[in-house]
């Protein structure tokens, strides 16, 4: 009854705690400390042994690499080899150099001194890469950068498990040589993708959700658990399964089926970090927590700036990588206690240690908070003044277009040939100033504003062209036209279809989604190519059009439960074979090149 009481009350207090801290922009890891705080020793001791809950919260950074190797293909990884063995490698021994000096300083033998400083110069993955995921920057040049260092400091926690027997602490009786652990990994690289790709192809036969999750689980511990055997890190097990897995055609799968458990045990690990936080030590000796804590941000984060700006980093990406690394990871968790355990540290330098790294952690979000400042005020400073928008004709034209780019320009080009007089609106000022050297009359406006539709003299014209390529921007320009002017017509362009579902909800009638034609178009011609008489493949395709505009419809009213939409176009794909056999009198054919005309 205890377990249930503890994880009970785990979930209680993230439920509470957690959305307070996003809502006010601290981040969700954050808001798992505190709670880990709250509930443990140092604050209502609901839980006595944070330490059992930190070794089984730990499985969330083992899923959490599973799933990194999962979105790591081979190709990727050596795409991103000089990022990975270059930044990575520079940051971690660089920083890791610096942090080993001080330990001398504080007087540790140059052994414990190099165990100490390359075990801080690790970053939390655990933090940083849910955090990248969080603000949406994972697919930026600091967020890609970043993910290449700490993937290097993931694959460094190994030699340093390795380095400790060399570094005088004795291997406990029975403990396996790392050598066998390499041993282990050679195998599982070697067949490991066969055997898996077997393993799950057999499970996706039996079409059951539970037992595919299973399988997921079973795959990610089972090889962790199997290189801890041999004497490495069960992380390393479970990101070597998702990169075996990342190319398999059941990569999308196992992320769904692996989400759940590696969020839930992602935030307990951080409850437990916030635990180990003991704010007594705090009180008794806060000169040394606090500056120890002090002096780890201060040396991670300046020395990683100065070392990105020396690799000829730009001066904000070299910023928010020092912000995002300045803090210490969870491995140091698992190192330090190893290193005690082998009576390389003693239990107080330990704790003291752990402290200060779990603090860094919580100081972690208000971090990137300093970075977002720093950023905005950098981006105020230099700021480059919008020019004023264009002054618009006097005289309304039956035609106002807004977006004037490969779209707009063709349909503008169709209108002057008739002599059809338009006004044509583009956010992007030096392309209007082009187009006006070509002698095509256009303005620099942004749509999405009600002054320039008043200006655009909108409310006088009978067409209103929107082939604006934003989508969101596409949406609120749309929005305005049919609120202020509902007596205009609107013709719109669609980057795709859920685009197009946006703009029906809008009440947008007439649209075309942009490369739907050219599609079909294309679709004729292949039919033309493999033999099929012209006429009938023209039949083919309009027949198909008709269709497609009717699904449309119909998948409008449900495109927000994404299972009802895939059921509905499976079950629209068999409608249309059997509606295309009717008309055209035939079957598809079992040879790629039809035989009939």
């Amino acid at each position: 009854m205890q377990s249930v009481a503890t994880f009970a009350a785990l979930l209680a207090v993230a439920v509470l705690l957690v959305p307070v801290f996003k809502r006010a922009g601290l981040g969700t890891v954050l808001g798992y400390l505190a709670a880990g705080v709250l509930i443990g020793p140092s604050g209502f001791s609901v839980v006595h042994d944070p330490e059992n809950l930190l070794h089984t919260a730990e499985l969330g950074v083992v899923l959490l690499l599973f799933v990194i190797g999962l979105e790591l293909q081979p190709s990727r990884l050596w795409a991103l080899r000089k990022p990975v063995f270059g930044l990575g490698g520079l940051q971690f021994f660089g920083v890791g150099a610096l942090l080993v000096g001080g330990a001398w300083l504080l007087g540790f033998d140059w052994p414990v001194a190099i165990l100490i400083g390359l075990t801080l110069a690790l970053s939390s993955t655990a933090f940083v890469l849910p955090t990248l995921a969080e603000r949406h920057e994972m697919h930026s040049r600091y967020g890609r950068e970043t993910f290449a260092i700490l993937l290097f400091q993931d694959l460094m926690v190994i030699p340093l498990l390795a380095l400790l027997p060399l570094l005088g602490a004795a291997r406990a009786e029975g403990e396996v040589s790392p050598l066998v652990g390499l041993g282990f990994l050679a195998v599982v690289v070697l067949i490991g993708r066969p055997v898996l790709d077997t393993i799950f192809r057999h499970v996706t036969r039996i079409n059951s959700r539970e037992m595919f999750t299973a399988a997921a689980l079973a795959t990610a511990l089972g090889l962790a658990l199997l290189l801890q055997a041999g004497g490495l890190s069960m992380s390393l097990g479970a990101f070597v399964a998702g990169v075996l897995l990342s190319n398999s055609d059941f990569r999308h799968e196992l992320e769904a089926a692996i989400a759940p458990f590696q969020g839930l045990l992602m935030g307990f690990f951080f409850i437990a970090v916030g635990m180990t936080i003991n704010l007594g030590m705090i009180v008794e000796h806060p000169l040394n927590v606090l500056g120890l804590t002090l002096a780890l941000i201060l040396v991670k984060g300046g020395g990683m700036y100065g070392l990105r700006r020396l690799a000829r980093g730009s001066r904000q990406v070299s910023r928010m990588q020092a912000l995002a690394l300045a803090q210490c990871g969870e491995f140091a968790f698992v190192l330090f206690g190893v290193a005690q355990a082998n009576r390389l540290l003693d239990a107080e330098t330990v704790a003291q240690l752990n402290l200060s790294v779990a603090l860094s952690m919580a100081v972690a979000p208000l971090l990137f908070i300093l970075a977002d400042r720093l950023n905005a005020r950098e981006a105020a400073a230099t700021a480059v003044v919008e020019p004023e928008p264009d002054e618009l004709p006097d005289a309304p034209n039956p035609v106002v277009m807004a977006g004037f780019g490969r779209v707009g320009q063709i349909v503008g080009r169709i209108l002057l040939a008739r002599n059809v007089p338009f006004t044509a609106l583009d956010i992007d000022h030096e392309e209007v100033q082009t187009i006006k050297r070509f002698g095509i009359q256009a303005y620099y406006g942004n749509a999405a504003h009600l002054d320039v539709l008043h200006a655009a003299r909108v409310g006088e014209a009978k067409v209103f062209v929107l082939a604006i390529d934003n989508i969101e921007t596409s949406l609120r320009t749309a929005e305005l036209v049919r609120k202020h002017f509902p007596h205009v017509t609107l013709i719109a362009r669609a980057r795709n279809r859920f685009h197009a579902y946006r703009l029906m909800d809008l009440g947008v009638e007439l649209m075309m989604r942009e490369t739907f034609r050219s599609s079909l178009d294309m679709a004729r011609m292949v039919f033309e190519v493999l033999g099929k008489a012209p006429d009938k493949a023209q039949q083919i395709v309009d027949r198909f059009a008709e269709h497609d505009a009717e699904l449309l419809r119909r998948e409008q009213a449900l495109y927000h439960d994404e299972h009802q939409l895939i059921q509905t176009a499976r079950e629209a794909s068999e409608e249309l074979v059997l509606i295309l056999e009717q008309e055209l009198g035939d079957t598809r054919p079992s040879s790629a090149a039809p035989t009939d005309s």
